[in-house]
């Protein structure tokens, strides 16, 4: 008596509801993985043609075998009550595989609308970044500028060079002669 009190309460903070039923625990994550196998088994040829020789064989064992070996005779009930059973099935667990697929995609393309989100932040942040630049280097001196800034300074140089020597040049020969 003992053994069975201890089975029947789990914690002893909780109290015990007479009369009532404990259905068994089961993972939803492994039966929605379970579910999703079985639709993804039998949307392949593999499950039709299997399901095909069945109702053959179905079909010829209760047509052509002897009278009393017959299990399901014309109108084959059995065979119709066991289809509908296997669609009664079916539908669920191919729903159940459905809205899995509808969660992942939902979450993929929020998954997604983040990155693009993210990824289109980024690229304005460029764009701003690159605008930036260009008004700073429309400011800045190019290479051809300076080149020419620096031939020009070069000619007034030389000219420069050039006064002074003729310059050196009439004070020494005014000193020579």
């Amino acid at each position: 008596m003992t053994d069975l009190r201890s089975k029947r309460i789990e914690r002893l903070d909780q109290p015990v509801e007479p009369g009532r039923v404990r259905l068994p625990r089961f993972d939803p994550e492994a039966f929605g993985q379970w579910s999703e196998n079985i639709a993804r088994y039998m949307g392949t040829a593999k499950f039709i043609v299997y399901m095909t020789v069945v109702i053959a064989a179905w079909f010829a064992w209760n047509t052509l075998a002897p009278e009393n070996l017959r299990f399901d005779p014309y109108t084959f009930t059995f065979l119709t009550l066991i289809l509908s059973l296997q669609a009664s099935y079916a539908a669920p667990l191919i729903l159940l595989a459905q809205n899995r697929q509808a969660d992942r995609d939902r979450l993929a393309m929020e998954e997604d609308r983040r990155r693009a989100a993210m990824q289109k932040a980024d690229t304005e942040y460029l764009a701003r970044e690159i605008a930036a630049l260009r008004i700073a280097l429309g400011e800045v001196a190019t290479r051809d500028f300076l080149r020419s800034e620096l031939s020009r300074l070069a000619d007034e140089l030389d000219e420069a060079a050039h006064r002074r020597q003729k310059l050196e040049r009439k004070e020494w020969e005014e000193e020579h002669s």
